[in-house]
């Protein structure tokens, strides 16, 4: 039987590709939308608002996932509240659920989702 020497910077190379591959890959994204998706959605508040999902800073972001108010109005939330930080924790779920199917990924909330591991 023969071996072959396969230099540790082509493993550490083929480890990183992989890895990184795979972050975006629609595997991926229905393990995340698999898992308690109330629970992918706490930490992405925690990390937005401190999981305050009533928060109005006067910054022109509103509620636990920091919605702008246009892309509130954009993606439904209108239907629920005019705010969101007026807006019941699952309504702004559902809202941000949407935003995330339609742009296939976290990407709207891009420094939480890298500091969570989402796919963007």
């Amino acid at each position: 039987m023969t071996t072959r020497h396969v230099p540790r910077g082509a493993i550490l190379l083929a480890a990183a590709l992989t890895a990184s591959m795979g972050a975006g890959s629609p595997a991926v994204a229905a393990e995340h939308q698999r898992t308690a998706p109330g629970k992918v959605w706490d930490r992405l508040a925690r990390c937005e608002s401190g999981g305050n999902w009533h928060i109005n800073t006067g910054n022109g972001y509103y509620g636990g996932l920091q919605f702008l108010r246009s892309t509130w109005a954009a993606y439904g939330g209108e239907r629920y509240a005019r705010y969101p930080h007026r807006a019941a924790r699952a309504e702004q779920i559902e809202v941000a659920s949407r935003l995330r199917d339609a742009r296939g990924g976290y990407g709207a909330w891009p420094s939480c989702a890298r500091r969570l591991g989402l796919p963007r």
